[in-house]
């Protein structure tokens, strides 16, 4: 019983302390938030590039945060994928970064084959940069303007392809 009463109050030490780091109200940390500039980092991407977000500065920036094993994540990629492939928001040079955080170069590949996706997708293994995207869920978005200024934040998942739109032409207003 002792044992057991242990664990409890180890556990609600250890969910108190997480729910201190994610919940603390310093904006002056570095913390992501629109209008701010978003921060600059470096990725490998699944073809072996290095992708800085800084060097895209010029174009829009669709910047997806999600893992394979997030049924959440998987559901919104072909919505993605759509725009993606729209001619006007090709026009206006929209790149999509996604960011896998934490699977194996070899897992991020086969679902982005075995799904028919096409899009930049960027390998945080050790989610680094989730961190300094303040990502404590996934999937989370956002939207970076041509001046690398932060628009927009979606956190969740898209539940269609309008929903992406919206998203998108709002950051844009």
């Amino acid at each position: 019983m002792v044992r057991l009463i242990k664990m409890a109050v180890a556990f609600f030490l250890l969910i108190v302390v997480l729910a201190m780091a994610g919940c603390s109200g310093d904006s002056g940390g570095g913390v992501p938030v629109p209008g701010n500039p978003a921060p600059d980092f470096q990725l490998q991407s699944l073809d072996g590039q290095t992708i800085s977000l800084g060097e895209l500065r010029g174009r829009p920036v669709l910047l997806n945060f999600w893992a394979t094993w997030c049924g959440p994540c998987r559901y919104e990629m072909p919505f993605l994928q759509e725009v993606s492939e729209d001619e006007l928001w090709r026009g206006q040079g929209l790149v999509i970064l996604a960011v896998n955080l934490g699977d194996p170069a070899s897992v991020a590949r086969e679902f982005m084959e075995d799904n028919g996706l096409t899009f930049t997708v960027l390998l945080d293994s050790e989610g680094k940069v989730g961190m300094l995207y303040n990502t404590q869920y996934i999937p989370m978005t956002y939207f970076v303007d041509n001046d690398g200024i932060i628009r927009n934040i979606k956190r969740g998942a898209f539940t269609n392809r309008s929903d992406i739109d919206r998203f998108l032409m709002k950051a844009e207003s």
